[in-house]
């Protein structure tokens, strides 16, 4: 075990592309962090610079208390496992798994007991003697983490492992890396551009956009605090709503008014975010997570003044919730994520996402009243995006 630590690291392409901007993290002995962000944003790159597989153009990069900037892969005492495996077609599940130590010289009965508990803990001992291409694809993806384990290295760099495997198979196997993670306890860093498995997998998990950091924490905390429009849209599936809005305060309340309808604000809003003060008559962006809107007809006496006037446009039922899409008079704001929702095309109006209690029994086209829950609003400024809070 050791801590990985990257020192404002950057990395400028010899055609002069930016790539990674004074990248911060220190990853902790036996911590499981998540790099995440959209396709394009430096996440792989920045796992790479760790391998050393790519150079670092300025900074600093430590494995426990030792610099390898210029240390050799092969001498950085990491496993990584790849996307695609790269498993040897020609060889047995036995020797895929052992390679590495044979190419080390480690001692033929070493090399044996090593891999028998490495298969041991995959549950792959029946098929130590097949080939890969007799087995399925979390079958390979757990050979691929046989032969990261058997090397006990200081840590596991994983980039997108589980891209190849089928929706249900990657459930699977994402809860048996962490399971396995946890019980090896093996600082790991995992690149991945999925923020369900991001959430689901890691203890702390860092937002890339554009090469630049936006900001690290826990799961939970990057859902209920995000720094800025582009966490708060990325984090969450489906993604939090974002409208234009227009602020008017009011002794311990206010309004905030989205195209032509105003939602109440709380007393907690103004008390959590009391920074807001500062923002009375202004524009904003005002953000509602799907869940924080309810239809009005299933609420018990809901107030007038958290209504907001919808129009459905799909209803997808999922047994336990329902998935509604709707329009609103409202204008949505560029978040930056390509699947946040935006305006409805031809029809001068926003989409909103809403998941509802299935005893709603709203159909297409009806003109809803839907609920706000205007406690857990959240609140950015309208330039920069960031979030408003103190």
């Amino acid at each position: 075990m050791a801590t990985v630590t990257l020192d404002s690291i950057n990395k400028v392409y010899e055609n002069g592309f930016h790539a990674i901007h004074d990248l911060d993290l220190n990853i902790e002995e036996s911590e499981f962090l998540v790099l995440v962000g959209p396709s394009g944003c430096g996440k792989s790159t920045a796992l790479r610079m760790v391998a050393g597989l790519e150079s670092i153009s300025s900074g600093e990069m430590r494995i426990g208390d030792k610099v390898v900037n210029d240390v050799e892969p092969k001498d950085r005492d990491i496993a990584m496992v790849f996307q695609n495996y790269a498993l040897y077609p020609h060889m047995s599940v036995y020797d895929n798994i052992g390679f590495a130590l044979k190419l080390a010289r480690v001692p033929k009965d070493e090399i044996d007991t090593r891999v028998r508990k490495a298969a041991s803990i995959l549950e792959l001992e029946t098929y130590l003697d097949r080939k890969p291409g007799l087995l399925s694809g979390g079958q390979r993806q757990r050979v691929a983490m046989g032969r990261a384990i058997v090397r006990q290295p200081a840590a596991f760099l994983m980039d997108e492992p589980l891209s190849n495997l089928d929706a249900k198979l990657r459930v699977q196997m994402r809860a048996e890396i962490a399971r396995l993670q946890r019980d090896l306890s093996v600082t790991t860093i995992y690149v991945t551009h999925d923020q369900v498995e991001a959430m689901t997998m890691g203890d702390r998990v860092a937002v890339l956009k554009d090469g630049f950091l936006q900001q690290v924490d826990t799961p939970q905390n990057l859902y209920d605090t995000p720094v800025n429009v582009f966490v708060a849209a990325f984090i969450g599936s489906p993604s939090m709503n974002l409208y234009d809005a227009e602020l008017a305060l009011s002794g311990d309340g206010g309004t905030a008014t989205i195209g032509s309808q105003t939602v109440a604000l709380s007393p907690e809003s103004l008390s959590d975010h009391p920074a807001l003060r500062n923002y009375d008559g202004k524009r904003i962006v005002l953000g509602i997570r799907p869940e924080d809107f309810e239809d009005a007809f299933v609420v018990s006496n809901p107030a007038d003044d958290r209504r907001i006037r919808a129009n459905v446009k799909l209803v997808e039922s999922l047994g336990s919730e329902l998935m509604v899409h709707m329009a609103i008079d409202a204008k949505t704001v560029d978040s930056g994520d390509p699947d946040a929702p935006d305006e409805l095309p031809g029809e001068g109006s926003a989409n909103l996402i809403a998941r509802f209690s299935p005893r709603s029994r709203v159909r297409v086209d009806d003109d809803i009243d839907v609920v706000v829950a205007s406690e857990r609003l959240h609140f950015f400024d309208a330039q920069s995006h960031e979030a408003i809070w103190s």
